[in-house]
């Protein structure tokens, strides 16, 4: 009995010192090294600050960019830069889903912060009732991705990435969301939604360089928000379905470019650890995909009555058929390689040239990140150049190079990434 109830109590303890840390992370305090005088510390310290002078003092390290810099760990240079980039990718999409999660999900020890917007809720809720449930549980994932990447770079004496000191952009002023600064902005967003058609495609691939019609036009013609900017947003009905519609397809588009910014990269590391890593991590951006690419599907047709924003009918013409029908939520067959190649249902692109950048283009493109410092820009840039020039030779070396697709730049793959985000 006694041995239960220390076994109980360990239990007990562990899991507060975890919740103590989420709520650390979630209300983004910042503790300074304990090791503040170390070469590794001030690393980390360059990293957390990200300021334009700080980055430039230290960018240069033996060299080579601090972004690069390998302690006394097992590391490769380029594994660890694309373990920081992917670490970078997660802190923001974790600052995004916070904020979903604050006004549409969940709030509890799991994901703390936040207390909900019943209109809100209830729109997101017209797209599947369990939808409060689904943003908590890929809010909390996307936290665990990125503390755990953080941790195995800290464990192999690696500098972790810490974004914090770009928390600078305002919250929503709904009820229901906390006044912290946040690191992306939801509330002027313009959605690409050619994953859509990418998907049901049986003849294309933007590894092939094709291109593909949005879903819903309409997001590519202005800023709208995923979340409502304050209560004065959650009326008309029509305005606040728009909102949460918006939001709907905004799921899905952040989390197909986690499906393929994954296998992306993947082709790059050399350890089979950190290759294991980016394989286990990355079919669960597959499967937030999937769940939220089925709930875009049951937005409901209407017109928001504020700003013109028109969320058409994808069964009915001019659009249904097989581009555009909603119960097509698996990848379709589609060519792959080489066109000599009989279809094959993939995840798409998985072109390994120019996918970080393209990502971080892609992102830009999206509003997420409009209000940040030229300092912000510099860092990610950093983040996602760095590991392109550590690919390997014969990385990329697939047949979007080859005669039958026709000669391209690293532009061009990239900007296929541009489809996706992070």
């Amino acid at each position: 009995m006694l041995d239960r109830r220390n076994h109980n109590h360990k239990k007990f303890m562990e899991h507060n010192a975890q919740q103590a840390q989420k709520e650390e992370i979630m209300e983004h305090t910042v503790q300074p090294s304990k090791n503040s005088t170390s070469r590794r510390s001030f690393l980390r310290q360059g990293l957390a600050l990200g300021g334009a002078g700080a980055i430039g003092a230290a960018l240069v390290a033996n060299g080579l960019p601090v972004f690069a810099e390998e302690a006394s760990g097992s590391l490769t240079q380029g594994d660890a830069a694309i373990l920081r980039f992917l670490a970078a990718a997660e802190i923001l999409e974790t600052d995004l889903w916070v904020q979903y999660n604050e006004l549409g999900g969940i709030q509890d020890s799991e994901v703390p912060g936040g207390s909900g917007s019943a209109a809100y809720i209830k729109a997101l809720e017209v797209l599947d009732g369990d939808m409060p449930q689904y943003i908590h549980d890929n809010t909390e994932d996307e936290f665990t991705h990125f503390t755990f990447i953080n941790a195995y770079l800290d464990s192999k004496g690696a500098a972790p990435v810490n974004l914090d000191r770009f928390r600078t952009l305002p919250s929503s002023k709904a009820t229901g969301a906390r006044h912290i600064g946040r690191l992306t902005n939801l509330m002027q967003l313009t959605v690409d939604t050619s994953w859509w058609t990418r998907y049901r495609s049986r003849t294309k691939n933007p590894d092939f360089g094709d291109t593909f019609p949005p879903a819903i036009p309409g997001l590519l013609k202005g800023q709208f928000p995923a979340i409502p900017r304050s209560d004065a947003d959650l009326s008309p009905k029509n305005h606040i379905q728009a909102i949460a519609n918006t939001a709907g397809f905004h799921f899905a588009f952040i989390e197909q470019g986690g499906t393929s910014l994954y296998p992306s990269l993947a082709q790059r590391v050399t350890s089979p650890e950190v290759l294991r890593i980016l394989l286990s991590i990355g079919p669960t951006e597959t499967a937030h995909f999937q769940t939220w690419h089925d709930k875009a599907g049951n937005a409901p047709p209407l017109r928001d009555p504020t700003n013109g924003l028109v969320f058409p009918d994808l069964n009915a013409p001019p659009f249904g058929g097989q581009d555009f029908q909603t119960n097509l939520i698996m990848p379709e067959p589609t060519i792959f390689l080489s066109r000599k190649f009989p279809v094959v249902s993939i995840i798409r692109p998985t072109e390994t040239v120019g996918a970080a950048m393209g990502a971080l283009k892609a992102l830009t493109a999206d509003g997420l990140f409009i209000g940040q410092s030229k300092a912000f820009f510099t860092v990610l840039s950093e983040l996602a150049a760095w590991q392109h020039k550590q690919m390997r030779p014969n990385a990329g070396n697939t047949a979007t190079r080859q005669s039958d697709v026709g000669a391209r730049t690293n532009d061009d793959v990239g900007a296929d990434h541009g489809l996706c985000s992070l």
